[in-house]
């Protein structure tokens, strides 16, 4: 496993762990915009963790689909993740 991976992997269960709290705090009855912080930094890991994933994605997949000629493919995957990123 490469760095990227086992940095997101990291952001990854420590997302379990703020979804877990969110829904502990919903199951509290605690005040709405604590838990809405709450909800933010996990979507805040996620876009983090998926970031490492396209990086790695790019540095390794793409790079050797190109050096084998196929990359035109690989590059309008990259694409699409971008565009739904920025949605």
């Amino acid at each position: 496993m490469n760095e990227e991976r086992k940095k997101a992997l990291k952001y990854l269960k420590t997302a379990k762990g703020q979804v877990e709290a969110s829904i502990k705090m919903i199951e509290d009855d605690r005040y709405c915009v604590d838990i809405s912080n709450q909800i933010l930094a996990t979507q805040s890991l996620l876009k983090k963790a998926d970031l490492l994933i396209i990086k790695q994605h790019i540095n390794h997949c793409l790079r050797e689909a190109f050096e084998q000629g196929s990359g035109e493919e690989k590059l309008d995957e990259v694409m699409e993740l971008l565009s739904k990123l920025t949605k």
